[in-house]
């Protein structure tokens, strides 16, 4: 977790900020083609920081074989346009992207 102009907001282990697709399902990404190059997948099995349930922390295997990571059930992304910690232009984006709380829900205010 970490403080943002949008409050404590869930982020990597380097500060980047990740965001929830509002049109996928628990443990389903509906983000493939195009949408991935603007939001690539945050690949792996996620570890808990600071701040972090880890019982919120998950993982699925995406159509292509790779390990996605999930919070509270949300495949987790990056957006291509945030260049450093603490960047979070992505929020809002087509109003279905957003940056989730401690909670693993949308941040939309």
């Amino acid at each position: 977790m970490a403080d943002s102009s949008l409050g404590s907001i869930l982020v990597d282990g380097k500060g980047m900020t990740l965001y929830l697709f509002t049109k996928d399902t628990p443990n389903v990404s509906n983000c493939s083609g195009q949408c991935l190059v603007a939001w690539p997948a945050l690949i792996g099995k996620p570890t808990a920081g600071a701040g972090v349930d880890a019982s919120k922390l998950g993982s699925f295997t995406r159509p292509d074989g790779s390990t996605q990571a999930s919070y509270n059930g949300w495949p987790l992304y990056y957006w291509q346009k945030d260049t450093k910690p603490g960047d979070v232009t992505g929020q809002d984006v087509n109003s279905v992207w957003f940056v989730l709380n401690a909670d693993g829900e949308a941040v939309k205010g």
